[in-house]
């Protein structure tokens, strides 16, 4: 991790603790974190009336479903893993519900406009792929024969 900067330090920590607590790809979680961009405190105004906000680019149009457990818009700007967390569970449920390959379930994340999401897939997909690289590079993976 010391081959990352600092800042890029807590999302690699924080998407890969999200995604095995979610049971999604690290690379693929990785790769959003990435593409998205943010940062805490940060709001981004959409052109349909929305916001994204926090290290995740949380959508203000999940937050409704995550109200009845006090979620708010402050907890997904927070700094630190929570924002990751959130982002995993919404991941998780696209993966879980949504139609489509693993591809287009975890762009759905961005958008599930077929052409604002093909586009976001493209470059979700060249991420990944170099996530996963850097990933087996640097974590060792159980063998399943050992005992």
């Amino acid at each position: 991790m010391m081959d990352l900067p600092p800042d890029m330090q807590e999302r690699v920590v924080c998407s890969i603790t999200a995604a095995i607590k979610y049971e999604i790809p690290a690379n693929i979680l990785l790769a959003i974190a990435e593409k998205e961009g943010g940062k805490p405190g940060q709001w981004v105004s959409n052109s349909n009336g929305t916001h994204d906000i926090g290290s995740m680019q949380f959508n203000t149009t999940y937050l409704g479903d995550l109200a009845s457990h006090g979620i708010t818009a402050d907890d997904v700007a927070q700094p630190g893993c929570y924002p990751y967390d959130l982002a995993s569970w919404r991941v998780r449920q696209h993966i879980k519900k949504d139609k489509g390959d693993i591809w287009t379930k975890a762009a759905n994340y961005y958008s599930r406009t077929k052409k604002h999401n093909t586009k976001y897939r493209a470059d979700l997909i060249t991420k990944a792929v170099k996530w996963a690289d850097w990933l087996e590079n640097r974590f060792v993976a159980a063998d399943k024969n050992e005992k």
